[in-house]
């Protein structure tokens, strides 16, 4: 079995009584105005003309939906979705029979056009449009609008791969034999071009306080189930203890256990917890994202046999490096400062800290990440990140994991907070004063989503136990 490192970053953090606050979950959720929807539509249009670009095809399912939810307010829920931006034009959104009622809900001047052919399988066709039908009527053709950009989801930086479209077949099918040049325009929104960083990677005072909203609710989850936790219970059983909102969530949430714990991202189960059980969890709603790991276990006498010391050859280093972290980031750090930062304190392989150790978040979980060795890229004003340190020993030390999401504001933004949120500020306050009380110094541009921003219960059976700097 691999071994642990010594760690010397370890000594300087233990398990002691930590406190963690308690805060009133606000129940008005705010609303991003139609005029930012807007505005968000003309920088995109602005941007793809910057780019060469004679047009924009936004594509959203429902497992990608955060571009055209970032557009216009409304997201797909299970039909395929279009929405067609052409300079000078109204914008045209291309829904199925089930999205048109709901499509009440866009926030932007927009033409909503009946395309059946998005709609689930045997349902009625009345219009039978094809997809060139609908091109025509958003004003759209191959003689016009040439070099079309299309939003997806996802781009590669890999050489030979740029142009990559990631689109359904028959929509890419369709495009192309129309005579259509196709671009993948997708960082436009979540990428870096010469334009600066993508439109969805820096936010508004009001989208920062609707993410704010959301991690309030999702964190609260998850601290409900980790302190009422027990043995005997069934994951599914103790996954009822989350008694989330029906907010739309950022990805499926997860509670595992025991052998399961490793696998990360899949659902509970039927599974009965024991007493000395690793365990993993995760919970958030659009903009949000908490999780933790450690162990069904009160105190290291409960542990697994091997990793009795738990604390001090895992934890502790790992907090270290989560601590390294909030006090790397802020506005104008590099990604890659941020980076290093972490792996001076993981930089043993048996951590096996894979994945990127943070990366944008917004509607949809992870957006992009900048952060990796020698990134130039610097974190400005605006920006919603996720500490996202994940160590995968493959050993009986299992895991561990205190990943909440920031936002970077300068001091503009956060008087611009203060004012309109006042209550979201004051929760961001106490969440700052919390971290320092752990002994973690945020720089004043960092400001905690999550209502349990840096508490790290190592011993899921001693909740009231958790890291800090030793004092």
């Amino acid at each position: 079995m691999r071994t642990p490192p010594v760690n010397a970053h370890a000594r300087e953090f233990e398990l002691a009584p930590v406190t963690l606050p308690s805060y009133t979950v606000p129940v008005e959720e705010p609303r991003v105005p139609a005029a930012v929807y807007e505005a968000r539509v003309a920088a995109a249009l602005e941007r793809a003309s910057a780019a060469g670009l004679d047009a924009l095809l936004v594509y959203g399912d429902r497992e990608h939906f955060a571009n055209i939810a970032y557009l216009t307010g409304f997201d797909p829920r299970w039909e395929e979705m279009l929405l067609i931006l052409v300079p000078g034009r109204t914008p045209v959104l291309l829904a199925g029979n089930e999205s048109m009622a709901y499509a009440d809900a866009v926030q932007i001047e927009v033409e909503v056009v009946r395309f059946a052919k998005f709609s689930l399988v045997g349902q009625p066709d009345p219009e039978q449009l094809s997809l060139a039908d609908a091109f025509g009527i958003a004003g759209f053709s191959a003689g016009a609008t040439p070099r079309l950009g299309t939003v997806g989801w996802k781009f590669w930086e890999t050489p030979g791969y740029e142009q990559w479209i990631e689109l359904p077949a028959f929509i890419v099918d369709e495009l192309r034999t129309a005579g259509f040049t196709l671009s993948n325009a997708n960082a436009l929104f979540t990428g870096y071009t010469a334009a600066g960083p993508g439109l969805r990677l820096v936010n508004e005072v009001d989208q920062i306080a609707a993410f704010e909203f959301a991690a309030c609710h999702s964190s609260e989850s998850l601290r409900r189930m980790i302190t009422a936790v027990t043995p005997g219970q069934t994951e599914l059983e103790a996954s009822r203890l989350y008694a989330a909102t029906l907010l739309p969530f950022s990805y499926h949430p997860t509670l595992l256990s025991g052998e399961r714990a490793g696998y990360g991202v899949a659902s509970p189960s039927g599974r009965m917890l024991a007493v000395g059980d690793p365990m993993s969890a995760g919970f958030g709603h659009w903009g949000s994202n908490s999780a933790r790991g450690g162990f069904l276990v009160e105190s290291a006498s409960q542990l697994p046999a091997g990793a009795e010391d738990y604390v001090t050859a895992l934890v502790a280093p790992y907090f270290a490096a989560a601590v390294a972290w909030y006090e790397t980031i802020r506005v104008g750090v590099t990604a890659g400062e941020l980076y290093a930062a972490v792996h001076a304190v993981l930089d043993d392989p048996f951590y096996g800290v894979y994945l990127n150790p943070g990366h944008h978040i917004h509607l949809d979980e992870w957006p992009s990440s900048p952060v990796a060795p020698g990134s130039p890229v610097e974190f400005v004003s605006g920006m919603a990140l996720q500490l996202d340190i994940i160590p995968a020993t493959g050993t009986v030390y299992g895991s561990s994991n205190v990943e909440d999401g920031i936002v970077l504001a300068d001091a503009e933004l956060r008087a611009s907070l203060a004012e309109a949120y006042p209550e979201a500020w004051e929760r961001i306050l106490a969440r700052r004063a919390f971290l320092a009380s752990l002994g973690i110094a945020l720089d004043e541009s960092v400001l905690p989503m999550s209502n349990i921003a840096g508490w790290l219960p190592p011993y899921w059976l001693a909740p009231h136990l958790a890291m800090r700097r030793v004092a």
